[in-house]
């Protein structure tokens, strides 16, 4: 598993709250979040409640001041363990809802889904095997969200406000 701990200051000062698993409400453990160290693992933080709102993907590091250095307001408000994975990736991405219409597989990475499939408008998914990061953007840039295997019927699902993907990423350790 992995460990994860939030400091009410930039540079890891005040108050600290440190967690090693899925937090669906922070708020009653810390006010507001301005640096984070994530000793180990790798993590899924949201600024709603209930693994909802914007999303942010953590890996093993220090953000001494993660406001600043995402945008995000110092409100983190619920956190998700992603798990170690190191089976085989695979996802299938549909045009349109409800797993219907043109179809891509995916087994990696895909920096570019435009240039790679002449689509960027995906409506429903399924991810089959491992968890992957989808991006708004091509490069692995913009608002990104975190998929874990399941059936995804809308975009909504996902939490994302549209239908645009630029690219793709697996969730690996590495």
């Amino acid at each position: 598993m992995g460990k994860i701990i939030f400091y009410e200051n930039r540079n890891f000062g005040g108050r600290n709250y440190e967690c090693m698993s899925d937090c669906f409400e922070l708020l009653t453990m810390f006010d507001h979040c301005h640096s984070i160290r994530v000793e180990s693992g790798l993590f899924m933080i949201y600024d709603k409640p209930g693994f909802t709102g914007n999303q942010f993907f953590m890996r093993t590091g220090e953000y001494p001041d993660f406001t600043g250095m995402t945008g995000m307001a110092p409100c983190v408000r619920s956190c998700r363990v992603i798990p170690a994975y190191t089976g085989n990736f695979r996802m299938r991405l549909y045009e349109h809802f409800d797993m219907r219409g043109d179809m891509v597989e995916l087994m990696d990475d895909c920096p570019n889904l435009m240039d790679r499939f002449r689509l960027f408008h995906f409506n429903s998914c399924n991810v089959i095997d491992g968890h992957w990061l989808l991006y708004e953007q091509p490069h692995y840039r913009g608002r990104h969200f975190y998929l874990k295997p399941g059936w995804y019927s809308s975009y909504k699902e996902w939490s994302a406000m549209s239908s645009r993907i630029g690219s793709i990423r697996r969730l690996t350790e590495l």
